[in-house]
């Protein structure tokens, strides 16, 4: 499965739009990695166990997404668009959606 943020493929021409495509990963942050993720806010320094639940969310969703596409008989996803917000009273779930139009290229 192609997958692109552009609105085509290089050398690739597309025969027919199926239509728009999305896919949704929402997941939770533990108090462990919460804790950890606020001592490094104080004394600076990237947070690894966010960005690893960042990267699964992400690729949930573009998983989530290719499956949607393939099963309407698409082989590429065009003008892919990945959004991310945090949920909750205390900001502790991650989403992330990827949307995109899947169609049949050759």
């Amino acid at each position: 499965m192609i997958m692109t943020t552009t609105p085509s493929i290089e050398g690739k021409h597309v025969q027919e739009y199926l239509g728009v495509v999305t896919g949704e990963a929402i997941l939770g942050a533990n108090i462990f990695k919460d804790f950890f993720a606020n001592i490094v806010d104080i004394v600076g320094g990237r947070s690894a166990a966010y960005e690893d639940e960042l990267r699964k969310a992400r690729d949930i969703a573009l998983d989530e997404m290719a499956g949607k596409a393939r099963e309407m008989g698409a082989n590429a996803v065009v003008g892919i668009d990945l959004d991310y917000e945090n949920l909750g009273a205390s900001g502790g779930m991650l989403m992330v959606t990827a949307s995109g139009t899947a169609v049949r290229a050759r």
